[in-house]
């Protein structure tokens, strides 16, 4: 085993025939990387009518084991991928963020669905929120209303992607003095402040309004 520099400089010709031997030349990082997209563990929670979609993509006709992801946990200790499937209410981010918080690092978020982007149709709603993007990061985005179980395979492939191009040393969670931990947001005079992305908070500025 060599690092991707030692691999780069290695004879195609050379590579070829090492493989017809069973010998494969690989670097540890590469081996790392297709171990993590391999075995992601999903939490198993959901919060809308996406979840049905997600319940589907976890059945025998979609089989997300195929793609090594078929582990629900029941724990969010057990678990390192966050699928928020459906409308997040103000009175239930607090509860994702803490969710996502119990999670085991290094861990990922997919938002499913309009609902948990934007708001989707309820985005006027006093009770929804704008995007749940406000209070923890997000990984990928899956458009839809609600997506498909092969839209979010599809999501699931573009996160594997996103696994497989990090490299150890720069990761994140490999950062000395790095907090991973998200604020749990609180009610403020116009909702929820989202104190991990500030600068998506625009509230309306009160208006008086003049009868007679």
């Amino acid at each position: 085993m060599g690092t991707a520099t030692n691999i780069s400089q290695i004879d195609e010709g050379l590579r070829s025939e090492l493989q017809k031997k069973g010998i494969f030349v690989s670097s540890l990082e590469d081996l790392y990387n297709w171990g993590r997209r391999s075995s992601i563990w999903p939490l198993q929670f959901g919060l809308a009518c996406c979840a049905i979609e997600m319940i589907a993509t976890a059945c025998a006709r979609y089989d997300i084991d195929r793609f090594g992801a078929g582990l629900f946990r029941p724990s969010p200790r057990q678990a390192d991928l966050m699928i928020v499937a459906g409308t997040v209410t103000k009175k239930m981010a607090p509860q994702v963020v803490r969710l996502y918080n119990q999670m085991a690092e290094p861990k990922y978020c997919i938002t499913m669905g309009a609902c948990s982007i934007s708001g989707g149709p309820f985005k006027d709603g006093y009770n929804v929120l704008k995007g749940i993007d406000r209070y923890i990061p997000v990984d990928v985005h899956l458009p839809g209303c609600p997506p498909r179980p092969e839209a979010l395979l599809h999501g699931l492939m573009k996160l594997q992607q996103k696994i497989d191009s990090q490299e150890i040393e720069k990761t994140a969670w490999y950062q000395k003095g790095l907090k991973r931990e998200f604020p749990v947001p609180e009610f403020g005079p116009n909702g929820l402040n989202p104190p991990y992305n500030p600068e998506v908070f625009t509230p309306e500025q009160h208006r008086e309004i003049t009868v007679g």
